[in-house]
């Protein structure tokens, strides 16, 4: 049985995504959905601070989920 093992030491960073090209698009697929909509609600609730940080830093979308269940919730109006 072939485990994978990840080695984070830099000299074989390249050799490993040479040997597991699936694993960077598996991560692609997972953040792409998370970063799209946690943009849109972003963009909705004019949150410009938020929706700079979703677009540049890259968190493999847990910074995503996280604005998305904590931070964008709308306030609701005062009456």
């Amino acid at each position: 049985m072939n485990l994978l093992i990840i080695n984070f030491n830099f000299m074989g960073l390249e050799q490993f995504l040479i040997d597991y090209p699936w694993l960077l698009l598996l991560l692609g697929l997972w953040t792409l959905p998370w970063k799209g909509v946690a943009l849109w609600k972003a963009a909705r609730n004019t949150h410009k601070w938020w929706f700079i940080a979703l677009l540049v830093i890259n968190t493999l979308a847990v910074l995503e989920i996280i604005y998305i269940f904590i931070f964008s919730r709308r306030q609701k109006e005062q009456l």
